[in-house]
């Protein structure tokens, strides 16, 4: 791992620099320095320039270390690695959702609010991912918390140990969705991405769907606590196969530890200023990750709004999954694993959405590009938002009164599936990985690169986009929506059992629909004909 090293103080280094940045600036007035995401460039936003110098002075674009020239097979293997690292904090997120009956029965719970934080304090943790550094070893490290975590839990003599391990847990599992998606970048050129940021976006994308199914069987034939070493189990998994193969793949890391191994270590921190000011110290990395986002929901009513529609959706989202368990159970005598089956719903509809809704998305945003001499706008990815933001009251509507009625348990099922359409299509799936966070650099030439790689190569997904298009700090945009999602997401369970006791199943998701339209509707109409001006006030926002 990274040590922090000090930057050569002014009376060391003035002297003996002098002459060399003269030839830097002669360089720089003469060319345009090219700034590609991987090639060495940090995720602080320090001096771009200052920073490409150094790579071509170190023609670190042909350096057989540089993670893009490594052997074929050695590349995808890591690849491979990272997404297996990838698929476990969504299973250790919702594999243990339809066996919140037996944790109930098992700690002698009886208060619906207990039960649901067994599950969602998962969540609150997970919003301080952006504590992690960029280290790919961190992947390793987190891995083997989780695994140690997810024992606890197995093993967890009371409610409290659970609760507390569940938290861990979420802390441990925001490495690798926050630190791997700079891999994809680190390991393949952009003509080379599209198939790996595809592999490395199973995880996210059939970890919900997959995780309460199995969770289901696996409580029903051998008990809830064997849902938590399974987990385990597959973290152990993953570090067999990951700690002896995977290597740092971050080029700023690897060229800096290239330079202290050097015969002058003086030196070599010499002939890399801008590397070492971005990476000599964790707590500056930190402080920008960490202030920033922050900075960006208060500063930016865009921001602000759309976030906090991500994060409404979000809640609903987790609200279902601590919610169907019991509802199926008592209503239509499902026992664990059968019960897990109903989670099919919510992932059917993420699936589905990814076939059709990217190619929907994709379709509008070009043709209305088409229509402005070729020229795309933030705004022009908004069309796609309103069509999910009308299907999720739909899907609320259908899976809320089809419960109430109590009529064929598919219905439900379909109602909820309606609502995990729209809610993909509208947003982003329940684990998304920052096209820009860590690694990519945030100049604003570079972000337009990367950003335009990015709708290539993703899943195409409104909000998520807009956000990226529109804000100069991309990642710091995305890390803000990621953060108000999770305390949602936490929050929304706790309160969801006693609302539906007290309006029904059908007025508590009809209360839900019509906050679903009035946060979902307006505010996006409004922002495709207003969003252009708005932005032009705001100096966060790219023009």
């Amino acid at each position: 791992m990274q040590t922090s090293t000090s930057r050569p103080s002014p009376a060391e280094s003035t002297t003996a620099s002098v002459e060399h940045d003269h030839e830097k600036s002669d360089r720089l007035s003469d060319r345009t320095i090219p700034v590609a995401p991987g090639h060495g460039e940090s995720a602080i936003p320090e001096d771009k320039n200052e920073e490409a110098i150094e790579n071509l002075e170190d023609d670190w674009e042909n350096d057989p270390d540089n993670a893009r020239n490594w052997p074929t097979i050695q590349r995808w293997t890591s690849m491979s690695i990272v997404s297996f690292y990838t698929l476990v904090p969504p299973l250790a997120s919702s594999m243990m959702a339809p066996g919140l009956p037996e944790v109930a029965e098992t700690y002698h719970l009886t208060n619906p609010t207990i039960i649901a934080l067994t599950l969602s304090v998962f969540l609150i943790s997970f919003a301080l991912g952006a504590l992690w550094g960029f280290w790919l070893q961190i992947l390793h490290i987190a891995n083997i918390f989780t695994l140690v975590f997810s024992l606890g839990c197995a093993f967890s003599p009371n409610t409290g140990s659970l609760i507390a391990f569940r938290f861990m847990s979420g802390w441990s599992g925001a490495a690798p969705i926050a630190i791997g998606g700079g891999s994809v970048s680190d390991l393949f050129s952009e003509r080379d991405r599209a198939s790996a940021m595809a592999i490395f976006s199973l995880g996210p994308l059939l970890g919900p769907a997959l995780g309460p199914i199995a969770g289901g069987f696996i409580t029903q034939t051998v008990g809830i606590k064997w849902v938590f070493i399974v987990i385990a189990i597959t973290c152990g998994v993953a570090s067999l196969v990951g700690i002896p193969l995977l290597r740092e793949t971050y080029a700023p890391v690897i060229r800096l530890r290239k330079a202290k191994k050097s015969a002058d270590p003086e030196a070599a921190a010499r002939a890399h200023p801008a590397l070492l000011h971005a990476h000599g110290s964790k707590m500056h990395v930190l402080w920008v990750n960490l202030t920033r986002p922050i900075i960006m929901l208060c500063r930016s009513m865009i921001c602000f709004i759309l976030s906090l529609y991500m994060a409404f959706l979000y809640g609903i989202y987790y609200l279902m999954f601590s919610t169907f368990a019991n509802f199926f159970k008592t209503t239509y005598g499902f026992g664990p694993g059968i019960g897990g089956l109903a989670y099919i719903g919510l992932g059917g509809g993420f699936i589905l959405s990814t076939l059709i809704g990217a190619k929907f998305s994709d379709k509008v945003y070009n043709k209305l590009a088409q229509k402005n001499g070729g020229k795309g706008k933030p705004e022009m990815r908004i069309p796609a938002l309103f069509l999910g933001a009308l299907l999720i009251p739909v899907g609320l509507f259908w899976y809320g009164w089809s419960a109430q009625a109590k009529i064929h348990w598919i219905m439900p099922i379909i109602g909820s599936g309606i609502f995990g359409f729209g809610t993909y299509l509208s947003r982003l799936p329940p684990f998304f990985i920052s096209p820009v966070k860590p690694r990519a650099p945030l100049a604003p030439t570079a972000v337009d690169d990367i950003n335009s790689k990015f709708r290539r190569l993703s899943y195409t997904l409104p909000i998520q986009l807009y956000l990226v298009d529109a804000f100069t700090y991309a990642a710091s945009a995305t890390s803000a929506a990621s953060v108000f999602r999770s305390l949602l997401g936490f929050a929304f369970p706790l309160f969801g059992q006693q609302m539906f006791d007290k309006l029904g199943t059908g007025g508590g998701n009809s209360l839900l629909a019509g906050l679903a339209i009035v946060l979902g509707i307006p505010f996006p109409i409004w922002l495709y004909y207003k969003g252009e001006e708005m932005r032009a006030r705001n100096p966060l926002t790219r023009r």
